[in-house]
């Protein structure tokens, strides 16, 4: 059964690939800073009706410009069969886009990482015809970043890090550390972190703790913090440019003209209520401008209804 743990354990490689050359340093390989990667397609299924899927596969493209793919497997637990499918993940990826195929595992058990590392060996009668050599990482071979000024200036690195040690004695003092970091992050980034774990850690220990932090000490609504307050403005403006997107395409819709200056003042607002306003008022309006009319005051109010 796939968890959310699982999906976060790859995931985070195709959402923040910049973990990408750390990790790799980790395992003893050297990655340039410098590397684009670019997430492709995880199914290898065949047209015979067997469906097969790696997790997460990238192309990593260095700075050096020595091209390969990227095969990422999250595995919680020992599976037998995974000897057969990685080995054929690799098999048919280097196939199909001829480039160089590095298989990673990425574990939370250390009995499990021990087991990942291989080699995985296909032969018989004393011949070996292949031997697959994952590459590992997990709790004993990825640092714990504990430090809140590491977590904040690595908040991709430390996320992974409190998903690998989510099991580890290390697990609460990561977690800590990125409550911290929070406060230090732009609230876009702050507001993906906090959900990420919040998913990915699920209903945990780790993912209890985790909640504890952003809900009690410094992320969500009713503490006043500069993390609560970022994360706030950054909803809100999110909330305000949709908002705006919606007005502009209504007012295009009926063939007004709108002006710069007045694009400007809608995609400018930050206060969703108000571009709401505008939105309720943009199937109705003759003119663009005159969506900024004053309002009557008991517009949106509740009022008294005489008694009779």
């Amino acid at each position: 059964m796939v968890t959310s743990a699982h999906e976060g354990m790859h995931r985070i490689f195709q959402e923040r690939p910049e973990i990408l050359t750390p990790v790799f340093k980790v395992l003893g390989i050297a990655l340039p800073e410098k590397a684009a990667a670019y997430v492709l397609a995880t199914d290898v299924t065949e047209t015979r009706p067997l469906a097969r899927h790696v997790d997460t596969v990238l192309r990593v493209d260095p700075s050096d410009g020595e091209d390969f793919l990227l095969a990422i497997e999250a595995q919680e637990r020992r599976d037998p069969k995974k000897a057969a499918s990685w080995a054929y993940y690799i098999a048919y990826l280097q196939s199909k886009y001829g480039l160089p195929v590095l298989l990673l595992v990425v574990c939370r058990d250390r009995s499990t990482a021990k087991w990942a590392g291989g080699p995985f060996a296909c032969g018989t009668r004393g011949w070996t015809a292949q031997e697959t050599y994952p590459l590992v990482v997990g709790p004993d071979n990825l640092p714990a970043i504990t430090d809140a000024r590491t977590a904040s200036e690595k908040p991709a690195m430390a996320a992974f890090s409190a998903l690998a040690h989510a099991d580890s004695p290390q697990g609460d003092a990561i977690l800590d550390a990125l409550g911290h970091a929070l406060a230090e992050m732009d609230p876009l980034a702050a507001r993906y972190f906090g959900q990420f774990l919040d998913a990915a850690l699920g209903s945990t220990p780790a993912g209890d703790k985790w909640r504890s932090i952003v809900t009690f000490v410094n992320f969500f609504p009713g503490r006043g913090t500069v993390v609560e307050k970022a994360y706030l403005d950054g909803v809100a403006e999110g909330e305000a440019k949709g908002e705006a997107r919606g007005v502009l395409a209504v007012l295009d819709v009926r063939g007004i003209p709108v002006s710069d200056e007045v694009r400007a003042r809608i995609t400018g607002c930050p206060d969703p209520g108000e571009v709401n306003g505008w939105l309720v008022r943009a199937g109705t309006v003759e003119r663009a401008e005159d969506l900024f009319d004053d309002v009557p005051e008991s517009h949106g109010e509740e009022r008294d209804v005489p008694q009779t």
